[in-house]
């Protein structure tokens, strides 16, 4: 059952119906977060897992942060390069690459170098294969860590993104994923936005076009194989204000370049979060079944607050959405029902709605007079 908020959509700001289009990306899979409230601005296929390419990287790096910032490991803690890594990921492979000689040895905050700027091959597989002693047990930790943070769409086989049909997570998963590494490890994330990384007399550039290209950039990641395609995590502050981008499945480089400094601009121009309820705030009423009053007034939990772009919020709909009748007796605080709210492009946001005052239950002849009532109307 839901009631729409008729009050609350009429006491929006007035904005042009005019044809302008809202926010549109050529991407297959794409997500706008505001990193400071977890808002979802905008969504395109976010929530289907897709093939991330190098940008599952950033879980591999989870995993080394995680242990440097519990002490657990240390940065100058020597790794040794294997046969298998240096194989599968270095200058033999002809994949991306950190030039790692076999059998040499490198330490962990090198290797975290070279997996972030240089986004090597053979970085990733020393990191997991130094950790849990075989890359496939490190992917194994790498999904139950994902799943641990609540990324559910996400399933690991390699510590690279190496294309596999079961190696996949979603683009909101991304971005919430790139999202905690922000905010629990702020002095591990810098490295993100180094420009350049020099090892074995290799220099390599960074390859994040955000970084020379967006004001204010500094992370994440790039990506790509023929199955992916182009993607990007991106993420940059203005105005004391961060927000992070996740896209995929672009054709080009230089596409992904313009899209990744297009769809950056636009999250921070174009996408706003509307507050639209104090918490506490009463928002209607609710009918109560067998109470000694028929109604109970119900009020916000919490602040309700909704991100979208700026021309849909007239777009915006609210209402009271309801399991079931709301029985007596009613305590002051039960929660009773649910605000939703919807916008175009926007996931639908659910903000509990509790009881202002407690509604005592019916005594016996009230609750027969009721039932006869109802009876009678042929209610259900």
């Amino acid at each position: 059952m839901r009631v729409l908020l008729t009050a609350l959509l009429a006491s929006l700001t007035a904005v042009s119906h005019a044809a302008a289009q809202e926010f549109e990306t050529p991407a297959d899979y794409a997500a706008i977060l505001d990193s400071e409230t977890g808002t979802v601005l905008f969504c395109k296929n976010c929530n289907e897992p897709m093939a991330p390419a190098s940008m599952s990287k950033i879980m591999t790096i989870e995993l080394v942060f995680e242990r440097l910032a519990s002490g657990d490991l240390a940065p100058d803690e020597q790794f040794t390069i294997t046969e298998n890594a240096w194989r599968k990921g270095g200058a033999a492979s002809g994949s991306s690459t950190m030039f790692l000689a076999p059998n040499s040895q490198a330490s962990v905050i090198d290797l975290v170098h070279g997996v972030i700027i240089q986004s090597g091959n053979d970085a990733s597989i020393a990191l997991a294969e130094g950790l849990e002693g075989s890359e496939e047990a490190f992917a194994d930790v790498m999904t139950k860590r994902a799943h641990e943070l609540g990324l559910d769409s996400a399933t690991f086989r390699n510590a690279t993104g190496w294309p596999d049909p079961e190696h996949e997570i979603s683009a909101l998963d991304l971005a919430k994923l790139a999202n905690h590494q922000i905010t629990t490890y702020p002095d591990l994330y810098k490295i993100y936005a180094d420009r350049e990384f020099t090892y074995n007399d290799v220099r390599q550039f960074n390859r994040n076009p955000l970084l020379s290209s967006f004001d204010g950039a500094d992370g994440l990641k790039t990506g790509h194989t023929q199955a992916s395609g182009y993607g990007l995590v991106g993420s940059a502050v203005r105005d004391g204000e961060r927000r992070v981008i996740v896209f995929n499945g672009l054709d080009s480089e230089s596409a992904r370049a313009q899209e990744a400094e297009r769809m950056m601009r636009a999250a921070f121009v174009d996408f706003r979060i509307f507050g639209l309820y104090e918490a506490g705030e009463e928002v209607g009423q609710g009918e109560v079944f067998m109470g000694q009053a028929d109604s109970v007034t119900l009020k916000t939990a919490e602040p309700v607050a909704m991100g979208m772009h700026r021309r849909a919020r007239d777009q915006m709909k609210a209402y009271i959405a309801y399991d079931g009748a709301i029985r007596a007796p009613v305590a002051e605080g039960d929660e009773v029902a649910r605000l939703v709210i919807e916008a175009p492009d926007a996931a639908p946001r659910s903000y509990p709605l509790v009881a202002v005052h407690a509604v005592e239950r019916k005594g016996l002849f009230g609750r027969a007079m009721t039932g006869l009532v109802s009876l009678i109307r042929g209610d259900e």
